[in-house]
């Protein structure tokens, strides 16, 4: 008998992490997982947005934590695993999202910028798979990885997002060789790419500096749906990838951006 659609998307006694939860696409994606039923770890280094965002989402009823965490560093990733096993005993479920895109072009760039965009887009995804692999590994009832890596993954949007462009790059790679590697564990690894979306760190549709400006506004004329995605754009196929109705993919990558690369 088939499952019912209650039962596909139910993820009730499931424990989703989510880094860069506390705002943005980080929390449109926390929204969703929570309102399906999971208890929701927001692991960010934001503790006043975070602890927000934790409220927002207790208040309805659900469960949610928040885990202060840089994540580029080990130890503060390590800290973050410990912590949710501690708290609900388990993982099921890991969303990849925290990241920064200074728009710095190659030839005013330093190897510190380089450094620090790889170690927050790219190494914190490493960091995080291998410590909850572990988890999900011994467990041994399988799980979900999610990587929110972007449309840049597959063509660039504008100059001064090399490096930015070049982690989302590996991030794409990366999602397709673990997927490889996890999958005897019946571990899913799988990829969203967003387009453009209105958030605060895009200044959620108003620019927050000239720069912005000029990109959001070129970038607009070539999305055919006219419109910058929202948040729960991504929270709804994040779900979709987290829950049962993706019970046969990994290695995917879905592409979320009002059609912006056709054209």
């Amino acid at each position: 008998m088939q499952p019912s659609l209650q039962q596909l998307i139910n993820l009730k006694n499931k424990t989703a992490i989510v880094t860069g939860g506390a705002m943005g696409i980080g929390y449109g994606i926390a929204y969703r997982l929570a309102e399906a039923g999971a208890n929701v770890v927001i692991a960010d280094i934001n503790e006043e947005i975070g602890n927000k965002a934790v409220q927002e989402l207790s208040d309805k009823g659900w469960k949610a934590v928040f885990a202060k965490t840089d994540v580029s560093l080990d130890a503060d990733v390590q800290a973050t695993a410990d912590f949710v096993v501690k708290t609900f005993g388990g993982i099921d479920i890991l969303v990849n999202n925290a990241g920064i895109y200074p728009i710095i072009p190659v030839m005013q760039m330093t190897s510190a910028d380089f450094e620090k965009i790889l170690a927050v887009n790219l190494k914190s995804v490493f960091l995080f798979t291998k410590a909850m692999a572990e988890v999900l590994i011994e467990q041994g009832r399988g799980g979900k990885i999610i990587n929110i890596t972007s449309i840049d993954a597959l063509h660039p949007s504008s100059v001064g997002l090399a490096v930015y462009d070049a982690s989302k790059h590996g991030l794409w790679g990366f999602t397709k060789n673990t997927a490889l590697e996890l999958a005897p564990h019946n571990i899913q690894v799988n990829a969203i790419a967003p387009g453009g979306i209105a958030t605060p760190g895009t200044g959620a549709g108003k620019p927050t500096s000239p720069d912005m400006e000029a990109i959001l506004k070129k970038f607009l004329e070539k999305i055919p749906m006219k419109r910058m995605g929202e948040p729960d754009d991504i929270g709804k196929v994040a779900l979709f990838l987290a829950s049962d109705l993706s019970s046969y993919m990994t290695g995917s990558q879905i592409v979320v951006d009002g059609g912006v690369l056709l054209s």
